[in-house]
Parts: structure tokens; C-alpha cells; sequence
């Protein structure tokens, strides 16, 4: 059975360039930890996430699937449109 993707860490490291082993340095932990992080086999704690987004420079909503994209969006057309 294929395990739920909660996360898009190891998504978003690619896209920012960004290794797995960069990640555990910056975050005080070893690398066998971020990579069953980036491999959803583990979750990082929501301060953890928070943290892991700050390094990043993103918001923490994209580093969760189902919570990325689609609603900053949603939210920037609603501030476009308030403006």
C-alpha cells in the first residue's frame, strides 16, 4: 500500500536548490531524519515545518500537500480584488 503524501518537502528543496543534507544541517538534525521527512515515511513537527519554511523563504502552507498552491491563490485573488 503507497503511503499518503502529507508533505512536499522534498518538492520544494528541489525547486529552491536545496539538498536534503543542507536541510539537516540548517535544522539541527541528522539526515537520515530529513530524508524520511522528504520521503513521507515521518512528518516534521508544525514548528518544525515552520521553521524549515523560514529557511526556504515559502510559506509553510507549501510545504503541505493539499494546502500550497490552490489557496495562496484563492487568497491573492481575494486581495486583488479587495484592493
Amino acid at each position: 500500500m503507497e503511503s499518503q503524501k502529507i508533505n512536499r518537502l522534498k518538492v520544494v528543496l528541489v525547486e529552491n536548490g536545496k539538498t536534503g543534507k543542507w536541510l539537516a544541517e540548517q535544522v539541527g538534525k541528522n539526515e537520515a531524519t530529513v530524508s524520511r521527512w522528504c520521503s513521507n515515511k515521518m512528518q516534521p513537527s508544525l514548528d518544525m515545518l515552520v521553521k524549515i519554511a523560514e529557511l526556504l523563504n515559502v510559506d509553510p502552507r507549501q510545504l503541505i500537500n493539499g494546502g500550497h498552491n490552490d489557496s495562496l491563490r484563492q487568497n491573492e485573488r481575494y486581495f486583488i480584488i479587495r484592493i
